[in-house]
């Protein structure tokens, strides 16, 4: 069975070179987990088809460290490594390779880790609890651009978090597009950098946003806003 996967990755990888839809047949990979186990697992479930480990990792230093010298195609993570949230890391990793596929595969769904990991960079946001096939089809739809995935909640955070209006859902407040973008995100629990890298705007105009929105909806913190948002439904 596992012979017949990889061979079926195989085929639509030889097809899609054919039709000059990819140009390499093969895609190097860095796997980043703090435990052994799970990177063991991860490179076994990739073993036999055109996704080539070349590095193992445990920690974000080590990862940036594979990132620089093979520049894969591909990187598999956690959102939590050895030395902290590495949902960061997704920035310094493009930094490295602008055109690397950072997929994070967590054991949490929190909502907040995928916003966050959507405004980073992040190609994806998968359980770790997927099978081998899932796995396999998802970073095949991500690295040839069909990504985010219906495997994880990625697809519908960021499809939620680039809408531009909440209808009959602000208490008639007279909301801009903008702002209700901002508002959605401060409901996710994203801070400025990260709401403005996600909306492509500066952090000083996050700002502006903010207290516009505090003004408002009468709040005194972004915290409050963040409540108001989910109680309302927004996020």
């Amino acid at each position: 069975m596992v012979v017949q996967e990889s061979d079926e990755f195989c085929s639509l990888y030889e097809w899609k070179a054919e039709k000059g839809i990819v140009n390499v047949k093969t895609f190097d990979v860095v796997v980043a987990d703090r435990q052994e186990v799970v990177r063991i697992g991860w490179t076994s479930f990739l073993r036999g088809t055109p996704f080539h480990v070349v590095g193992w990792a445990a920690s974000g230093a080590a990862l940036l460290d594979f990132v620089c010298k093979y520049q894969p195609q591909v990187v598999l993570m956690d959102a939590v490594l050895d030395d902290g949230d590495s949902l960061r890391l997704v920035e310094k990793i493009h930094a490295q390779r602008e055109e690397a596929h950072v997929i994070i595969l967590s054991a949490s769904d929190n909502p907040t880790y995928v916003a966050r990991a959507h405004a980073w960079g992040a190609s994806d946001f998968l359980s770790k609890s997927i099978s081998r096939k899932q796995l396999l089809s998802a970073v095949t739809e991500v690295v040839l651009g069909l990504g985010p995935t219906s495997l994880g909640l990625m697809r519908d955070i960021s499809r939620e978090l680039s809408r531009k209006r909440d209808h009959d859902k602000s208490g008639g407040l007279a909301l801009t597009p903008r702002e209700s973008q901002v508002l959605r995100h401060l409901g996710y629990g994203l801070n400025n950098r990260e709401i403005g890298r996600s909306l492509e705007i500066s952090v000083e105009t996050v700002k502006e946003h903010v207290q516009n929105l505090l003004r408002k909806l009468h709040l005194t913190d972004r915290t409050q806003a963040a409540v108001w948002a989910v109680k309302k439904g927004i996020v």
